[in-house]
């Protein structure tokens, strides 16, 4: 993923509480996308959240890894396959974007083929 840029009218359409790895919501831990004309910014407060960009949905191994760091941000563009890796003390939230002349009422989309963490995938030394 390179640099992604929010277009400049788009909107904050919900933000999340934040998580940590004692409440973060499963589907984030494995495929998901955000739907069509929605990105996800990634907002890290403490910790590290790796983020695994897949080129599809049934691909097992990424395409690229982005660790973000407390105090940094990421952004996640529509229908970009992913998912996110958690330290143990990772602290972050999501606000996802669109266009307020576009009635969108779904923001994520979880996979058919993913439906559990991809186990023993990735280096957990990170972590």
């Amino acid at each position: 993923m390179s640099l992604q840029v929010i277009p400049s009218h788009y909107k904050v359409k919900r933000s999340t509480p934040f998580f940590t790895p004692d409440n973060v919501p499963a589907p984030l831990l494995t495929h998901h996308n955000t739907a069509q004309g929605i990105y996800g910014q990634i907002c890290v407060m403490q910790g590290t959240v790796t983020f695994y960009g897949f080129k599809d949905e049934a691909a097992t191994e990424p395409e690229q890894s982005i660790v973000i760091e407390a105090g940094q941000f990421a952004v996640s563009p529509p229908q970009y396959w992913h998912r996110v890796e958690l330290s143990d003390d990772a602290q972050f939230n999501i606000n996802f974007w669109a266009d307020p002349e576009v009635d969108s009422k779904k923001i994520l989309n979880t996979s058919s083929v993913h439906t559990k963490p991809i186990a023993d995938l990735f280096d957990k030394t990170n972590s």
